[in-house]
């Protein structure tokens, strides 16, 4: 069976994602970070977000659209910590407007695996130097990314409340019921 080439993780801030990514990593699933953390922790990352998050936000583009190519020269399945949509919710929550090339690849550079939703979790949410977002904040990212998700077609699938190896079976069971519905 062909697993699908393209998986998402995405959700709000502290909600478990890289810890997921890195889980499914360590089961030797090709697997690609979070581009936003990657910026915010450039030297100018968190000024750029801050005092421009519209060059914040073109800034992941560039680094998403690289990571989405990288599927199609290894051809094996990767597994992404967000995606495009991800970029339109943060521009959506910022009251921006959504610039044509990321609309564009929200339209046409599509993932073909499973877009897992990792909803907002007190139990496990911390702020760090990154991730500045109060809770109440947090929610409304997570609300703001799976409606631009849905909004581009997809329909993300809910994890679970539940352990990080809880959590990569269900995303491997997942993965293999895609498969199979490819074959």
């Amino acid at each position: 069976m062909a697993a699908p080439l393209r998986t998402v993780v995405t959700g709000g801030p502290g909600t478990g994602k890289s810890t997921l990514i890195d889980a499914l990593a360590a089961r030797g699933l090709a697997t690609e970070p979070e581009v936003a953390r990657a910026l915010l922790r450039e030297p100018g990352g968190m000024a750029l977000r801050r005092d421009d998050p519209q060059g914040f936000a073109r800034a992941m583009f560039d680094a998403e659209l690289a990571a989405y190519r990288r599927a199609e020269e290894g051809g094996s399945p990767i597994v992404y910590d967000r995606g495009f949509p991800d970029i339109v919710g943060f521009l959506r929550l910022k009251g921006l407007p959504v610039p044509a090339p990321i609309d564009e690849a929200c339209r046409n550079l599509r993932y073909d695996g499973p877009v897992f939703r990792a909803p907002p979790w007190r139990a496990i949410y911390r702020r760090d130097d990154e991730r500045i977002q109060d809770w109440d904040d947090a929610r409304a990212s997570d609300a703001a990314v799976c409606a631009a998700w849905r909004d581009y077609g997809y329909a993300p699938v809910d994890l679970p409340l539940a352990g990080v190896a809880d959590r990569v079976a269900f995303v491997l069971a997942h993965m293999d019921a895609a498969a199979g519905e490819r074959d």
